[in-house]
């Protein structure tokens, strides 16, 4: 099982596996939930009683990744995480690599990249509904709920690859819990996606591109960006497709954008991401 620590403020005490659940030495201790994930939420971390993104949000990302529309993107990353395989020599004993998916939502990515190493991933969102999901979907991995945008539930210098797929970006806890040899992958919606709808429905056809600003972010905290790409694909969606994608986007549709978004008919959209990875120096 990938090894968490404790979020109870100021122990940060690795967990370990007992028949009751999980334990530290200061006698903290947190159960699995029948669904088979682990929730480490503690009282600072909950703003809502239902915190995370919204279950509207949550299934309406799950039918759309269900559709396929992120195969391409899932391909364009595979080059960077094969080059976590262990090229060890007959006299080293491999180790599987240790990858933490922040901002995981409804899992789809983690066993699309990562399924030879189930013992070795955790995702952590603060969603129960998208936690629920990803463990469904993978109940091999391990999956947490957290506050992502607080103290990760993760040790030291433990991790090979920090995932960030649309996500969140603790900057210095990605910092903190990088291997020296660790890398971070990260995607965010490239200037051009969703334009066509964006232009429809929000009436606002603003191109922004973010990567630039994410690299400078990333750098203050010690990540150097050696690598950057670009993905993007065409693709004709019907409106529920449509309706799905405004919905996991841009915080939704307001009420007054709901007209727009019901007249329209099949429509040739633009799906585009920027991708970088980065390294500790």
């Amino acid at each position: 099982m990938f090894e968490l620590r404790c979020t109870v403020r100021n122990c940060e005490s690795l967990l370990a596996l007992t028949d009751a659940g999980l334990k530290c030495d200061a006698g903290h201790h947190f159960d699995r939930a029948k669904q088979g994930y682990w929730n480490l939420l503690q009282p600072q971390d909950r703003r809502s009683k239902n915190p995370g993104d919204c279950d509207e949000a949550v299934l309406a990302r799950h039918r759309w990744l269900a559709r396929g529309h992120a195969r391409g993107l899932i391909e364009s990353l595979i080059p960077w995480v094969s080059s976590l395989a262990n090229s060890s020599d007959d006299d080293a004993i491999p180790t599987t690599p240790r990858i933490v998916d922040l901002g995981c939502g409804e899992g789809t990515f983690g066993p699309a990249l990562f399924a030879d190493y189930p013992a070795g991933y955790c995702g952590i969102d603060l969603s129960k509904k998208a936690i629920r999901l990803a463990v469904r979907g993978w109940p091999e991995a391990t999956w947490v709920q957290a506050n992502a945008d607080r103290v990760l539930p993760v040790a030291d210098n433990s991790i090979d690859c920090a995932l960030s797929l649309f996500g969140r970006r603790p900057l210095s806890e990605i910092r903190r819990i990088l291997k020296p040899s660790g890398t971070c992958l990260v995607a965010v919606p490239g200037e051009e996606d969703l334009i066509e709808l964006r232009e429809q429905v929000q009436q606002s056809g603003h191109r922004r591109s973010r990567w630039e600003i994410v690299v400078d972010e990333m750098s203050e905290a010690g990540l150097r960006c050696n690598e950057h790409k670009t993905w993007s694909h065409n693709v004709e969606l019907d409106p529920d497709a449509i309706a799905d994608a405004m919905a996991m986007t841009y915080r939704g549709v307001r009420f007054s954008q709901h007209a727009r978004l019901e007249s329209m008919a099949a429509t040739n959209v633009t799906m585009a991401a920027d991708l970088m990875r980065f390294e500790i120096g």
